[in-house]
């Protein structure tokens, strides 16, 4: 790749799939794919969702991934960080996912308004508890399909946070997998809403 900001290209085997990925020097994660990522892809269940969401692509790892994972599917990835969205979308050729789509998006102001039946992150984890609860747990679970799944991952000094936003919220969250460093959670969207959940 012609490109000022390239460090390396870095082979992935994840779910039976061979990747390549380019990556940038000043994006997450510029030496392998990260411990937290490839927990979450080996962890991750889902049954043929028509549409996902993968929030702070980086260099786009995860939308990639499911993507040829489920290529009936239409995958949406975001990030705020427009190289990120560059290297996300080069990626994508890379690996010859044509269903999948990048937009450069703080939180999800860009994001097209139809729900999604699975959404997907790893979560940031200095960006401070408000605005993790507010933009990466609130936000992504009111813009899931009723039956819509949410899943993420966490490095573990998040641990003390999420179960706390999930019981305060009455949120069917639950923490799936732990492994040194990182968990993967679960959250899963009532097909038919109480409204418990809401203030």
């Amino acid at each position: 790749m012609d490109d000022v900001y390239f460090k390396k290209r870095i082979d992935y085997y994840c779910c039976g799939h061979t990747f390549r990925f380019d990556v940038a020097h000043t994006l997450f994660s510029s030496h392998q794919i990260d411990e937290g990522t490839d927990l979450f892809l080996r962890t991750i269940t889902a049954e043929s969702p028509h549409t996902i969401l993968d929030m702070g692509c980086g260099c786009g790892v995860i939308g990639i991934v499911l993507a040829r994972l489920f290529p009936s599917a239409q995958v949406t990835s975001i990030d705020r960080d427009l190289l990120a969205v560059r290297y996300t979308r080069h990626n994508a050729e890379l690996n010859q996912v044509p269903n999948l789509a990048t937009l450069g998006s703080v939180g999800l102001e860009q994001v097209p308004a139809a729900p999604f039946d699975l959404i997907v992150a790893n979560i940031p984890a200095k960006i401070g508890d408000d605005a993790i609860e507010r933009e990466f747990i609130l936000g992504p679970y009111e813009r899931l399909v009723p039956g819509g799944d949410y899943w993420f991952v966490v490095v573990s000094g998040l641990n003390h946070l999420i179960p706390g936003i999930g019981t305060r919220r009455r949120l069917r969250l639950k923490q799936v997998k732990k492994r040194s460093g990182h968990a993967v959670y679960h959250l899963h969207k009532p097909a038919q809403q109480s409204g418990d959940n809401e203030e």
